[in-house]
């Protein structure tokens, strides 16, 4: 830990001697508390109680340092205080992803029932061209255009069920952009691994025709190579998008979206997405859960869809629901939530996570919810 901090105050200090620069602070701070309830039959293949309460309390700080005109330096640093009402009862804490090459998790407390975790989500530097920029460190790379799945995203999955969790993983990575016209670019990307010859590696053109915009994606990622697309335009009133990718692992699977939204009113708004996954399995019982548990995959099965809808009842509150539902074993999940905006800088929202299904089906794994949560911006 010491290291850690020597190297990130000694990064902060160079700057400063070599060049003037602006400083920007901001950040938030989130407390929610969780009641949990599983089913006894999944209760008991995690060895966890029925019920449970849980507290989750995040601050993350995010500063921003502007060196001259043309170099960033980003930092986003989290502490996260668990409590946990029984022993066995938790949330997915951060750990270190096969997309991150240093381990900047450490864990000051550690006690039976309450933990607190310092992490590093985000810290690099980006420098500006002309022709585009360069950015160099643990970052968020961003692609597709799916709105609850992304297979496109190779770098930063985030699990649609996760509802505690705001932001994407950062990868560790070297991210080139290069301008080449109107709405037309090339990322390029290389993310380290500790065995040089296994790192990852990819690039997405991205452009635009008529209303449409279009990427073409490749490269290779955990051994495989992966080659993909995506598209997001209009189509009359409504927003729609598509993306997947073919991977030549092995015998070779295909993963792809399909989905559409509509404003039908300034307070009413509705989006439905379809989610082919072809590395799942259609038997629930060739579920790959250790892959699922170990963040290589976020998703069991094969066939999937999603709506969701939000009204805005008043100006300052919004209602919202999620739904999903796993049509090969026919688990699924109903996310409801209300949110009220206390006031500029802070919010309040109320929500339950309802799952559903049989016994080693896929969402029936998760235990139901009811939660509060407050944030507050700075």
């Amino acid at each position: 830990m010491i290291f850690r901090i020597f190297v990130l105050t000694l990064l902060l200090s160079g700057t400063a001697v070599f060049a003037q620069f602006d400083f920007n602070f901001r950040g938030y701070v989130t407390d929610i508390p969780i009641y949990q309830s599983m089913d006894d039959q999944f209760g008991s293949f995690y060895d966890a109680p029925k019920n449970s309460f849980v507290n989750l309390t995040r601050l993350r700080l995010k500063p921003e340092f502007f060196i001259g005109n043309n170099l960033r330096f980003n930092l986003e640093y989290e502490i996260s205080a668990y409590y946990a009402g029984n022993v066995s009862a938790s949330l997915n804490e951060p750990a270190k992803t096969n997309r991150q090459l240093a381990d900047l998790i450490w864990k000051p407390v550690s006690e039976d029932h309450y933990n607190v975790i310092h992490f590093i989500d985000r810290l690099y530097f980006r420098y500006g061209f002309e022709f585009g920029n360069i950015i160099v460190g643990r970052q968020r790379i961003s692609w597709g255009a799916g709105r609850i799945w992304n297979p496109v995203d190779l770098f930063n999955p985030l699990n649609p069920i996760t509802f505690y969790k705001l932001e994407k993983d950062g990868a560790d990575a070297i991210s080139a952009l290069f301008y080449m016209g109107d709405f037309t670019d090339l990322n390029l990307v290389f993310n380290p691994s500790e065995k040089i010859d296994e790192s990852n590696f990819g690039f997405r053109f991205r452009t635009n025709y008529g209303e449409y915009d279009f990427s073409l994606i490749g490269g290779r990622f955990d051994n495989q190579k992966v080659i993909g697309a995506d598209f997001a335009g209009n189509l009359l009133d409504a927003g729609v998008r598509g993306e997947g990718i073919y991977s030549y692992r092995d015998s070779g699977y295909l993963k792809f979206i399909l989905g559409a939204d509509y404003q039908f009113s300034p307070k009413l708004y509705g989006l439905v997405e379809y989610h082919y996954n072809g590395e799942g399995k259609t038997d629930k019982e060739n579920y790959d859960l250790f892959r699922l548990l170990r963040g290589e995959i976020i998703n069991l099965s094969r066939h999937y869809l999603a709506v969701m809808t939000s009204y805005q009842i008043h100006p300052l509150t919004t209602i919202s629901l999620t739904t999903i539902r796993n049509f090969n074993d026919n688990s699924g999940y109903i996310l409801t939530n209300g949110v009220y905006s206390a006031s500029d800088n802070m919010s309040i929202s109320l929500g339950a996570l309802i799952t559903y299904g049989d016994f080693l089906s896929e969402f029936g794994y998760y235990p139901k919810a009811l939660f509060l949560q407050a944030d507050y911006y700075f």
